[in-house]
């Protein structure tokens, strides 16, 4: 089992920046590639990005590329996902999730919210204009 914990959410206004953690326990946190998603009331969970098990490659949706970065500590057990020039369309509850990684395995894969094992119980962000 693995614990995810999500935190660092808020209101902000469009334009500023905030930074979320995922605090991960249980099993060896660098076994997992680590995903972000959010959601908003009415839609299906969103990918917006991940990063593989040691942080050597991170990807983007195309919606927040140039904007969001993620990275992670595995000293720490956490993951990381700063967002900049924030959008009222980025208001959603963020979630961080962690799939095992799977040699052979990348890109699309780890875009696909049921290919992850764990999930946090999410963060609520707010960009108001």
């Amino acid at each position: 089992q693995v614990q995810l914990v999500e935190s660092g959410g808020g209101l902000v206004q469009a334009g500023g920046s905030l930074r979320l953690s995922c605090a991960a326990s249980g099993r060896t946190f660098s076994n997992y590639h680590m995903g972000w998603f959010r959601q908003v009331p009415g839609k299906e969970r969103e990918f917006v990005g991940a990063i593989s098990s040691r942080g050597g490659s991170t990807m983007y949706a195309d919606s927040v590329k140039g904007r969001f970065i993620i990275s992670r500590d595995n000293d720490k057990n956490t993951v990381y996902l700063q967002m900049n020039s924030l959008k009222p369309e980025d208001t959603a509850v963020y979630y961080c999730a962690a799939a095992v990684s799977r040699q052979g395995y990348g890109g699309v894969y780890y875009m696909v919210p049921s290919n992850y094992d764990y999930w946090g119980q999410g963060t609520q962000v707010t960009v108001s204009s």
